[in-house]
């Protein structure tokens, strides 16, 4: 990766910082060597950003070029609109709540230097910021109202603005950065893009332990990508990739598809996408969309306050409730009796104004099919949990105990299985699905299709083993191929 400091002259970047190369904006606009560099990385440092001036082409340019700049032109004009500015920093309130609180004065300048401040009580918050703006060197103002603080403005700030006493710390977190401050597989000399993989190392439930992570790793080194694992916290790197993979549970109203929808922003492949997680991540829409498209379910009631009575009549008893965001088993409830069914709808949409009902279809497993691109992956019977009618049951204290797996190839498994699953999952998109089924006799009903499948070591790998992982990162660098082609063709 070729770090490049693009400013509006060379002498307005007093610091050196190790490994970057400083750029005036205009070699960067006309010499086509910059324009046929596909490994660079752009961090625009020129003295203004505003509409059409040399530093909005340089981020506008970048981008068509395939530099992922920091900032890009979005978070450009967001910076210039006082009312995104608010809006985006609603996400965090409460972090500048307590980070603020100490103070006494009626107004608040944090400088910002590549996501932190001279003062480390402040980083959180500067890290935070520096992922809403994105700009490098970064000033925001704040103002107390009442008992609250308020963010009034974020600017950039210009080399010449930096205090000098600030200097040598500024050369510090640029190194820092770019350094990384997360886990980094080793890379090879080989490798041509770079790969993050988005994981929570606390989640005790994730869509991949730490064994499959290794395996990820090492497939995609060989076949020429560099991997490095991120966390929430590191959203501001986001530039430094070619593309994202989410190994994290995944819902709308989430940290994860807001990363994915910005990384998408930046050009990046993602898997998953922002749009598969919205539909996957709702099981009002998918029933809907099975539903038009005819495709068998079990049948299925959307209910609301005004139907509510109708479940049982039209779905019978005992009938099963999902809440519409439900994953991994949670908020999804079987019922046996009218006063149960009385009780969980009212529990139910009170959390939300439409709730799934479906039909209760007992069989002793559930087929999943792994898709990516369209093709079918691997093929699952994951059985139900002992004494329970999931294949995940929960203590009262939350714990998970699931049923035994098998893994077969694809071509082991019912025709109509796979059949049915590709139709399914191609009415969402060419990523990476698990379709959930059930078969009764010779029917299958798909029961949801799931962006981020469970891909965990010895389970969903026991066929094809190494070769899954390589077929994933292989349509990664196909795509982050795809992609930097396009400039080119156009």
């Amino acid at each position: 990766m070729n770090i490049l400091f693009v400013v509006t002259r060379a002498e307005d970047w007093p610091l050196d910082v190790p490994g970057v190369q400083v750029v005036p904006a205009r070699a960067y606009l006309t010499d086509p060597a910059y324009s046929e560099d596909r490994s660079a990385r752009v961090f625009n440092l020129c003295k203004s950003y505003r509409y059409q001036s040399v530093g909005y082409y340089v981020s506008l340019l970048a981008a068509a070029r395939g530099h992922r700049p920091r900032p890009s032109v979005t978070a450009m004009q967001d910076m210039r609109s006082q009312r995104v500015v608010r809006l985006l920093s609603g996400e965090i309130d409460e972090q500048i709540r307590r980070a603020l609180a100490h103070l006494q004065s009626q107004n608040f300048v944090l400088s910002i230097y590549f996501g932190r401040n001279i003062t480390a009580r402040y980083n959180p918050l500067a890290a935070s910021l520096f992922a809403l703006f994105e700009a490098p060197l970064l000033r925001a103002e704040f103002e107390r109202r009442g008992e609250e603080w308020q963010l009034r403005g974020v600017r950039p700030i210009a080399a010449s603005d930096i205090p000098e006493h600030h200097r040598e710390f500024v050369v510090e977190a640029a190194t820092q950065y770019f350094a990384g401050g997360g886990p980094r597989y080793r890379r090879k000399s080989t490798t041509r893009y770079d790969l993050a993989i988005l994981h929570n190392p606390e989640d005790p439930e994730p869509p991949s332990d730490a064994k499959a992570l290794q395996h990820f790793a090492r497939a995609a080194e060989a076949v020429g990508l560099s991997t490095t694992l991120i966390t929430r916290d590191d959203i501001g790197r986001l530039a430094e990739f070619d593309g994202l993979f989410i190994r994290e549970t995944t819902a709308v109203n989430h940290h994860t598809y807001r990363i994915a929808r910005r990384a998408e922003a930046e050009g990046m492949v993602v898997i998953d996408d922002p749009d598969s997680i919205l539909k996957c991540t709702n099981k009002v829409y998918l029933a809907e969309l099975m539903h038009q498209h005819d495709i068998s379910a079990p049948r299925t009631l959307i209910v609301h306050r005004d139907n509510a009575a109708e479940i049982a009549p039209t779905l019978g008893l005992p009938v099963v409730l999902k809440v519409p965001d439900s994953a991994f088993s949670k908020g999804v409830v079987k019922v046996d009796t009218a006063e149960e069914l009385a009780e969980a709808v009212q529990a139910m949409l009170e959390q939300s104004d439409l709730v799934v009902a479906q039909e209760f279809l007992p069989t002793p497993y559930d087929w999943r099919v792994g898709i990516l691109d369209r093709r079918p992956l691997y093929v699952c019977k994951y059985f139900m949990a002992r004494r329970h009618w999931q294949i995940i049951r929960r203590d009262s204290d939350g714990r998970a105990h699931t049923g035994n797996a098998t893994t077969m190839s694809v071509g082991e498994a019912p025709a109509e299985v796979v059949r049915t699953a590709l139709k399914a999952a191609n009415l969402i998109g060419d990523g990476l699905y698990g379709v959930d089924l059930k078969q009764i006799g010779r029917k299958c009903y798909v029961i949801e299709v799931n962006d981020n499948p469970s891909l965990d070591a010895g389970v969903e790998d026991a066929v094809l083993k190494s070769a899954l992982y390589r077929e994933i990162m292989g349509v990664f660098v196909k795509r982050i191929e795809e992609r930097k082609r396009a400039p080119e063709s156009s």
